[in-house]
Order: C-alpha cells, then structure tokens, then sequence
C-alpha cells in the first residue's frame, strides 16, 4: 500500500512535466509558422 501512496504524487510530477512539454511545442509551432507566413 505504502508503495502505491509513493507512486502518487511521482506521477503527477511527471504529469505537469508533460503538460510543460506540451505548451512549449506549442509556443515554439506557433512561432515557426508564423515565421513561414511572414517570408511569403
């Protein structure tokens, strides 16, 4: 049981890692096609 309560606060850790992840590619698509646009 302990191992599960351990397990917990790891994984959510690890989820707002991600949704971070996510929001920079975000960022950095958004600049990239804006970019693209700009040159034509």
């Amino acid at each position: 049981m302990e191992d599960t309560k351990k397990k917990t606060p790891c994984s959510k850790k690890l989820g707002g890692y991600l949704r971070e992840q996510k929001g920079r590619l975000y960022i950095i698509r958004r600049c990239v096609v804006m970019l693209i646009c700009w040159r034509d």
